[in-house]
């Protein structure tokens, strides 16, 4: 084998110099190009991690929303539905980091558009119920005034028909003994009593009806018996039918124990007399028989 020459042999070593020169510099150029690549890597690995803690806190964010409108918690579902398809795409790289930054802002846009109309719905849903608390206590106050008026109307009336009622005054029972010549004569002797006159003033009274009226006399005795009338009645003891004008009448009913259903004697006692118009008492006195 030939030996070189020096020239040849600075030739060889200055290629192999440029050589290394050359790949050196490839070498070079390769690790900047790999720590650019590793830097790239690690933004976009935080830029996902930072993209997906953003996409589950919007999750979290469409779970605290409420409402019962059903049609809005459909859009919600299909919300919440969107974002968790957008993490599983994340999580698998289908997706660009920026395509989906950029679909998880609208889902932000829309998030907000609905926590804007729930807050609007449930303000409204406030006011109709301060609203409907306000016509309630209003129609509580109408009932309860509706509910004095009718009892103020019912003790008018109350009032009224108590107004209407006769009242006597001038009341005097008396025993009556009747001569052989029609006269008669007082008496205070239950043995020689024939009848019993009971007198007595019926007062003015400008707002009574005016017309018949029908006044009964009830007579009780010792025992608590009311002396029967001609049919045998135990109610009432007489009647008397007076024409009522309004003004002071003067009047008096008579009650015979003869005349009375079998027959009756009075006995000596105590009598309670009393005047009724309908079942109202209106007068009320004793008489005494020896």
């Amino acid at each position: 084998m030939p030996e070189m020459s020096q020239k040849t042999w600075w030739v060889v070593v200055a290629t192999l110099l440029l050589a290394c020169v050359f790949l050196g510099y490839q070498v070079m150029d390769s690790n900047q190009t790999i720590g650019s690549l590793r830097g790239d890597n690690s933004e976009l690995s935080l830029a996902k991690d930072q993209l997906l803690l953003d996409l589950e806190k919007m999750r979290f964010s469409y779970d605290t929303l409420e409402t019962e409108n059903s049609m809005m918690l459909a859009e919600l579902a299909a919300q919440q539905e969107r974002i968790d398809g957008l993490i599983t795409k994340v999580n698998n790289g289908y997706w660009e980091v920026a395509r989906a930054k950029k679909e998880s802002e609208t889902l932000r846009s829309i998030m907000k558009g609905y926590i804007a109309t729930i807050d609007s719905v449930n303000q409204l849903n406030l006011a109709l119920l301060d609203e409907n608390l306000a016509m309630k206590e209003q129609i509580e106050a109408v009932s309860e005034e509706n509910a004095d008026l009718v009892e103020r109307q019912e003790n008018m009336e109350d009032m009224l028909e108590a107004g209407q009622t006769l009242q006597v005054a001038e009341f005097l029972a008396t025993g009556v003994r009747v001569l052989s010549s029609g006269r008669q004569r007082d008496t205070d002797r239950a043995d020689r009593c024939d009848m019993l006159r009971v007198c007595f003033s019926i007062l003015e009274n400008r707002i009574a009806p005016v017309g018949e009226k029908t006044l009964h006399l009830r007579i009780t005795n010792d025992q608590g018996e009311v002396l029967a009338d001609e049919q045998g009645g135990t109610e009432r003891s007489a009647s008397r039918t007076i024409d009522y004008a309004r003004e002071r009448l003067d009047a008096c009913i008579f009650y015979s124990p003869e005349e009375a259903s079998g027959g009756l004697t009075l006995s000596a006692g105590t009598y309670v007399v009393d005047i009724l118009e309908g079942t109202t008492v209106v007068g009320t006195t004793d008489l005494i028989l020896r």
